[in-house]
């Protein structure tokens, strides 16, 4: 196992509780930001009311920034793991995968107000990639320089 992967210690409970934290973090760095920005944008006039329904080119743009924020909180997970900085935030790419999916399911016939059928299909598709890069992101910055 390579320096930049980390041994995985020997099922200490201070480890489960470490990698919980780090994936709990890396969700909740997506999740505050993400609404966050919502917010900031709807009262800044950008995105429409919350009631209101949206054009494709704002989706668009809610999609670029839920995926650097994914992107983020994929570095955040691998940067607070104990151990596996790459195995950590593709577990927390699992787990937004899965919340996706199951918000897709959840509101696909709900159109127009939950916005057009891309839109759900591209979270869900760029959860795991977003995840990987954010875990290579890390992986990069531990490379020892010579």
């Amino acid at each position: 196992m390579s320096a930049t992967q980390g041994a995985r210690p020997s099922g200490h409970p201070r480890s489960f509780f470490k990698s919980f934290w780090a994936l709990l973090a890396g969700f909740l760095m997506v999740v505050l930001l993400s609404i966050g920005t919502d917010l900031a944008l709807h009262f800044a006039g950008v995105l429409p009311a919350l009631e209101g329904t949206m054009s494709n080119s704002l989706f668009v743009l809610v999609t670029i920034y839920r995926v650097i924020y994914g992107i983020l909180g994929g570095y955040i997970t691998a940067r607070l793991a104990p151990f596996g900085p790459m195995g950590h935030a593709l577990v927390g790419g699992v787990i937004g995968l899965i919340l996706n999916i199951v918000g897709s399911v959840a509101t696909w016939n709900h159109l127009p107000s939950m916005g057009p059928h891309w839109y759900p299909v591209a979270l869900t598709l760029t959860a795991m990639p977003c995840a990987w890069l954010g875990g290579k992101l890390r992986l990069m910055q531990m490379v020892p320089r010579s």
